[in-house]
């Protein structure tokens, strides 16, 4: 979806409200494609804050499918979008250089509602995402989910500090 915002540069103190609804249904970060399962429609502020500035605040929920980071179990992480940014007219953005680069959802005096909320999406992406807090996660030698239970391996995990006796006491074994 495409927002005109030439009339937001160019009128002083100029406010206009509105509300998107998100039309996609997955996002992709370049390794992995995640499926939009819930979100709410989009509120946007757009207000004129100077000659050819304007500012863009926006606020909206999504819920990603995704896995859990310990046990790979899938789960809903709920992303609360709730942003304000500042955006500047083509003919703006030659004074603004070093702020106008990161404005690739504009496109001249068109705002791309889709790119602005996937540039929000990913800036306030989850760092970790768990199916519950006391996750276990999975066994490292067997893959055994250990929330469900323990598993028979050996678990024991020797000093690294002492790994160069250890290689002098095999060094000298004889075969």
């Amino acid at each position: 979806m495409f927002v005109n915002m030439t009339d937001v540069f160019t009128s002083e103190d100029k406010v206009i409200t509105m509300q998107a609804e998100i039309e996609m249904n997955e996002i992709s970060t370049g390794r992995e494609v995640y499926k939009l399962t819930e979100k709410s429609p989009m509120n946007l502020t757009f207000t004129n804050i100077g000659k050819g500035k304007a500012r863009i605040d926006g606020q909206a929920e999504v819920a990603l499918a995704m896995n859990c980071d310990r046990c790979l179990k899938p789960v809903l992480a709920k992303v609360r979008l709730d942003f304000s940014r500042e955006v500047y007219a083509p003919d703006a953005m030659e004074e603004m250089s070093e702020e106008a680069d990161d404005q690739n959802f504009m496109d001249g005096y068109q705002l791309n509602v889709e790119d602005l909320l996937i540039n929000e999406i990913i800036i306030n992406w989850p760092m970790k995402v768990l199916c519950k807090p006391e996750c276990k996660g999975i066994c490292r030698q067997c893959g055994k989910d250990l929330n469900t239970g323990t598993c028979s391996c050996d678990t024991f995990v020797p000093d690294p500090r002492m790994a160069v006796i250890k290689d002098i006491f095999n060094a000298n074994k004889e075969v």
